[in-house]
């Protein structure tokens, strides 16, 4: 099992381009078993979560081949159940639940696991497909959920904390297979979203308001190949931001979409940091002193839980009382306990995390316990004094495309070891 180790202290300066996004490819790659016909889906990102889903489809009797971030998958006959020892290791996993559900109008898929960040259920997923016509039943830690014909209804996918992202995929992956009209309210606005849906309509899906609170999905008999490029990561863009106010000079992004970025450029310009959008291409440089903000996460478009974690590692070391308020996953505070290891100052009240600046910190060896704690204490650990080794780094490689080497090629001196 590899670690990282983080040596402080070296400025940040350059440019880093940003991989496809993880959250957009995981369901266009599952959206892909909804043909017989090939797909060529480009900039996919080189990760282990993308890995295992290229292992489930394959499982599944899809022929899988990659090459460059380029995937080619042709699944002409498939079967419908995916095991544990396949699916156990990530949550998007039940994404190939819509996609199997609305072809072959049944699927066997065993609950997942991933990140430990808090409850995250799939009920909004299961009401949706319910919606369509179909059943469930839960035995011996699977989900089969089957229908003898879908049918689009109306219904809302709201949950407690807001619109579900992969609940709203999965039941449009379902719903464009389905007779008649489907409507989705309180849907997911994400870019994600928007992304599977034009992908969708490329195979010939007749999908409208993607990127709104209101989807409305016109069923087709059936859907074609096509060839489709993943949209750029915005959440290892709002982390290599992060990476530029809490160690650069001055750090240029290339390959990113400003207008998926708006809350986090929001937030690090309040927190005193300037940020130039040119096309495709964001430049991040300080502006003085940093300043203490508050910050509450929300779904798309506000600020977005993913990158609340890579703010408390800038806030640790900002003068003055920083607050952030975490409405999505309240637990998901785990990297706290580490971050207080190396010196930093954050008290927990419920959901809320109150962040006292401090002069310095120190390296010192941490754990990561989820995808964006282990990116946020690798954050921390550029500008603490000594080296942070950050252990369980296989949470980082879910998530971020070669981060050690991308930050080493703008300045940072980060080793990977075996532990």
């Amino acid at each position: 099992m590899d670690k990282i180790l983080v040596h402080g202290g070296h400025s940040l300066n350059g440019n880093v381009k940003i991989s496809g996004s993880k959250n957009s490819a995981l369901p266009i790659l599952a959206a892909t078993l909804l043909t017989k016909e090939q797909c060529v889906i480009h900039h996919v990102p080189d990760l282990s979560d993308i890995h295992y889903m290229l292992q489930i489809l394959s499982h599944l009797g899809a022929h899988v081949e990659r090459a460059s971030g380029t995937v080619t998958v042709q699944a002409e006959k498939i079967i419908t159940e995916a095991p544990y020892e396949i699916v156990r290791k990530m949550r998007a996993s039940v994404c190939v639940i819509g996609p199997l559900l609305g072809r072959e109008k049944e699927a066997t898929v065993s609950l997942p696991g991933g990140c430990v960040i808090g409850d995250r259920p799939i009920d909004l997923h299961l009401k949706g497909f319910e919606s369509l016509g179909a059943m469930h039943r839960i035995e011996g830690g699977n989900v089969k959920v089957f229908a003898g014909e879908l049918k689009g209804s109306s219904m809302s996918l709201r949950g407690k904390q807001g619109p579900t992202v992969l609940g709203t995929d999965n039941v449009m992956m379902a719903a464009v297979l389905a007779e008649g009209t489907t409507v989705i309210d309180s849907a997911a606005a994400e870019p994600e979203v928007v992304d599977l849906a034009n992908f969708l309509n490329k195979m010939g899906a007749k999908i409208e308001g993607a990127g709104t609170r209101r989807i409305v999905i016109e069923g087709v008999k059936e859907l074609h190949g096509a060839e489709h490029s993943v949209i750029p990561d915005r959440i290892e863009a709002g982390t290599f931001l992060v990476a530029g106010a809490i160690a650069g000079k001055e750090v240029k992004l290339r390959r990113v979409d400003p207008s998926h970025l708006t809350s986090v450029i929001d937030a690090l310009t309040r927190a005193g940091f300037t940020i130039k959008a040119d096309g495709d291409t964001l430049t991040i440089t300080p502006n003085g002193a940093r300043k203490p903000i508050e910050l509450t996460t929300n779904p798309y478009p506000d600020f977005p839980t993913d990158m609340q974690a890579q703010m408390c590692a800038l806030f640790a070391k900002t003068p003055g009382i920083s607050v952030i308020t975490e409405t999505i996953f309240p637990q998901r505070y785990m990297h706290v306990s580490e971050m207080k290891r190396m010196g930093a100052d954050i008290s927990l009240n419920g959901p809320t995390a109150i962040i006292k600046g401090v002069e310095r910190m120190s390296g010192a060896p941490v754990m990561a316990s989820d995808l964006r704690a282990s990116a946020a204490l690798v954050l921390a650990g550029l500008d603490s004094d000594g080296i942070t080794e950050v252990n369980r780094v296989y949470h980082i490689d879910r998530g971020y495309e070669m981060i050690d080497e991308k930050l080493n090629g703008l300045g940072a001196h980060i080793e990977r070891v075996k532990a």
